[in-house]
């Protein structure tokens, strides 16, 4: 814990707990909340002597008061506490508080701001017209604040009140338009950018200008006159435009900008807009409702049926010119007939940030958003699965520009890495041996944090152009979309290849070791995740961790706990310090040779006994221990799982026994503050785990990963980078995500029964999981916070 007084007059310092805990019968979740008087912090912290280990606090969540080891509290300043607070799941929580970005959104967050909201698992549109406690009357020390929205566009009736919770008034909107979240579920759009707001007309400029977005124009072209509707208008010096979309036919949308006074506008009543007027298309009935020619189907649309939400899509400009994106909104706007969509385009190419006509329909960046007839969407050939088609991939290696997010996001958890990543056309889509590459990736970013410090540390060898090209083209983009594409790993891998003098990065056959050791160290320069000791020889760094062993007898079924141990004891390794991330690499040689048929994924990594110098536990009575025997590790009759260290007395008795006089035992370092422990057993020992958070595993030449995205055992997702095929020797690979809840039934197997399942028989993807593990990574979220 970094000591942080609170700020004269709080009076309170606020904590979340980083770790679980017990105290007497009580069970206290990683993510619980606790505070303790100033008074009481200065007690326990005083300058003139050591600091105390444990404090006194008291749980926000059921007021009773507990003692913690400082060790996994971390402060919390109250700004913070308060949105922290009404996040009710202690995970989540935990979660939100490490990733930070979420929380300082929130903390910038103004009345007014326009944001999307989660209600019944849909995003919609709204404005912040609230932020504070709902909670009133309450004898609690700390309120949690909610985000009071005033829901928008096809938001509105969606809601649960008018803007008043248990009888008071927070704030005024219409009847079922008003929600009240916490922040967790309220997406922060970031505020428009100056260029953005030169588009938008200021009210003292509309009586200047005759023409506004949506207005129905005409305008002559070649002494023809052509009628359209202004799709932006700006200025240019003292020049004024209108960009206009004309009514031409096809399904093709073609914009001309043209000055101000060469435009005339026009009557929308009687005017039909993208398309020429036709008799037969039902515009003899100008009051039918938009909701009847939708449901009665008479608007005659020849649009994609197949197209909704989220597909990505083709749209033809002027000159032949195709823009790519993806459909945020379908629906009809006002004055407007035809159905039509809102695209977030891959490029500034667009005229709005998803406004129309002074309403959001969705968000996106300026000059990225662009709305179309959806007849002029066609589905983006480049993500076809069909193999009847003869497309080509398209030729990433002409592509001078890449797609880059430049907006950071976190990693996606729980429903939202769901939404976000689950699919096909969903991941890293893998090309030419990237397997590799790809299934590391999505293992480190999609749904864990523990390693952006490299996407933006600056570190003292760290090339700026490797860091930006794995933040801005992968990371971001598999955050925001879930989809990275394959010119961006392969524009990695040709910069792995320059800076690591290595031909062959863009083309062979390469293990993720070899990638990981490459960019992190020799490349990005990052401090290595490991400091080893071994019988009080001099450290040694690495980044990943490769268990090696003799054949264990009667190791038929291990977990991942019993062979880090068994690899430790017989190199006589130590931990020098907690890692942030300890990647651990099988007991398996080459492609084909495996030590154990089936690994059980250990989902916590207890590496409490294997620290140096660290407190440890009598495996017998509880007390502190003093002495570690390695012989005692083989004997049958203690427990599979743990190393072996005993206090003196136990000890004693221990090696009492005939077949244990030949032990040597060694005698362990015993910090200070452990000397003087008194009653026996009084106290426990802190453990240090860490927790599973990504499996990479290898069939034959073939990698693919396992991600855990959420807190219980169900909350897997397998990803195959080159799971699909489109096309053949031209064509292109098809990431897939799929969810893989049946593992959890394998998990709670006893060791015997696991041992007698038959790979073929196991259900859906699990066999890949406890068979082909070839990479196990594990984090500390506590440590990464200094990391």
């Amino acid at each position: 814990m970094t000591g942080v007084l609170p700020s004269v007059g709080d009076g309170y310092c606020y904590y979340i707990l980083t770790d679980d805990c017990t105290y007497g019968s009580k069970y206290f979740q990683a993510g619980n909340m606790c505070f303790c008087s100033e008074r009481s912090y200065l007690r326990n912290f005083p300058d003139d002597r050591p600091p105390a280990c444990f404090l006194k606090v008291v749980m926000l969540d059921d007021s009773s008061t507990v003692t913690i080891n400082i060790e996994i509290l971390e402060p919390v300043h109250e700004e913070t506490a308060v949105f922290l607070l009404a996040v009710s799941s202690h995970n989540e929580r935990l979660n939100y508080f490490l990733e930070r970005l979420s929380l300082e959104a929130a903390l910038k967050a103004t009345l007014g701001q326009k944001v999307m909201v989660e209600v019944d698992r849909q995003q919609f549109p709204g404005v912040i017209r609230y932020i504070g406690s709902i909670h009133k009357n309450t004898s609690s020390v700390l309120s949690p604040f909610f985000f009071g929205v005033e829901l928008q566009g096809e938001g509105e009736s969606r809601g649960r009140s008018d803007g008043s919770y248990h009888g008071t008034e927070y704030f005024k909107c219409k009847r079922n338009c008003g929600v009240f979240l916490p922040f967790n579920r309220v997406q922060f759009t970031p505020v428009p950018d100056n260029d953005y707001a030169k588009q938008k007309p200021k009210p003292d400029a509309e009586e200047v200008v005759p023409v506004k977005v949506g207005d129905a124009v005409s305008f002559y072209v070649d002494e023809a006159l052509t009628k359209g509707i202004a799709m932006a208008v700006y200025r240019e010096g003292s020049q004024w435009f209108v960009k206009v979309c004309p009514e031409e036919e096809g399904t093709t949308d073609i914009f001309r900008e043209i000055p101000m006074d060469s435009v005339v506008k026009e009557s929308l009543l009687s005017q039909s807009l993208f398309l020429p007027y036709e008799p037969d298309m039902g515009l003899g009935h100008p009051k039918q409702s938009k909701r009847e020619i939708s449901e009665s189907g008479e608007d005659c649309e020849s649009g994609n049926s197949s197209l909704e939400v989220n597909s990505m899509v083709q749209i033809t400009l002027d000159k032949g010119n195709q823009v790519s994106g993806i459909i945020r909104w379908l629906g009809y706007l006002p004055q407007i007939r035809h159905k039509m969509a809102g695209v977030e385009l891959d490029e500034d190419k667009g005229v709005t940030a998803g406004e129309w006509l002074g309403k959001y329909y969705f968000h996106c960046a300026p000059k990225r958003g662009l709305f179309v007839k959806l007849q002029s969407c066609q589905p983006d050939v480049r993500f076809q699965s069909s193999r009847n088609s003869d497309l080509n991939l398209m030729d990433y290696r002409d592509q001078e520009v890449l797609p880059q997010v430049l907006v950071n996001f976190p990693p996606l958890r729980n429903e939202a890495a769901v939404r976000v990543l689950r699919g096909q056309m969903k991941g890293i889509q893998g090309h030419c041996n990237s397997c590799y590459m790809d299934a590391a990736l999505f293992s480190l970013f999609s749904c864990t944090s523990v390693l952006d410090s490299m996407l933006f540390k600056p570190f003292p060898l760290c090339d700026r152009n490797v860091q930006n090209i794995l933040r801005d083209e992968i990371v971001n983009p598999l955050r925001k979309t879930g989809f990275v594409m394959a010119r961006s790993v392969m524009h990695l891998r040709e910069q792995l290849t320059e800076k690591g003098q290595c031909s062959s990065f863009t083309t062979a056959e390469k293990d993720p070791e070899e990638f990981l050791n490459l960019i992190m160290q020799q490349i990005l320069g990052i401090e290595p995740l490991l400091k080893l000791q071994s019988g009080g020889q001099e450290e040694q760094d690495c980044y990943c961790y490769q268990i090696f062993m003799d054949k264990q007898e009667d190791l038929v079924v291990p977990d991942v706990q019993q062979l880090v141990e068994h690899s430790f004891l017989s190199s006589d390794l130590k931990l020098v310090e907690i890692p942030s991330c300890f990647i651990i690499q099988m007991p398996r040689f080459g492609k084909e040779y495996k030590m154990f048929s089936k690994i059980i994924p250990s989902l916590e990594l207890d590496i409490t006994d294997l620290l140096l110098d660290s407190p440890r536990e009598c495996c017998v009575c509880g007390d502190v221990a003093t002495l570690e025997c390695s012989e005692c590790f083989k004997d049958k009759m203690f427990a599979a799982t743990g190393l072996k260290q005993f206090c003196s007395s136990c000890s004693k008795q221990v090696h009492s026994h005939y077949r244990r006089k030949a032990h040597k035992p060694t005698r362990l370092h015993v910090p200070e503050e452990f000397h003087s422990r008194s009653p026996r057993g009084s106290q426990q020992v802190p453990r240090e785990k860490m927790e599973l958070f990504a499996v990479l595993c290898i069939e034959t030449s073939h990698y693919v990963s396992f991600v855990k995205y959420g807190p219980e055992n169900e909350h897997w997702m397998f990803f195959d980078s080159m799971a699909d095929r489109h096309g053949d020797e031209n064509g292109f690979n098809i990431p897939v995500v799929t969810l893989c809840p049946e593992v959890a039934k394998y998990l709670d197997l006893p060791v015997a029964a696991l041992a007698l399942e038959q790979p073929r028989d196991m259900d859906g993807v699990a066999k890949r999981l406890f068979c082909d593990a070839y990479m196990y990574m594990y984090q500390s979220k506590k440590m990464a916070l200094y990391k």
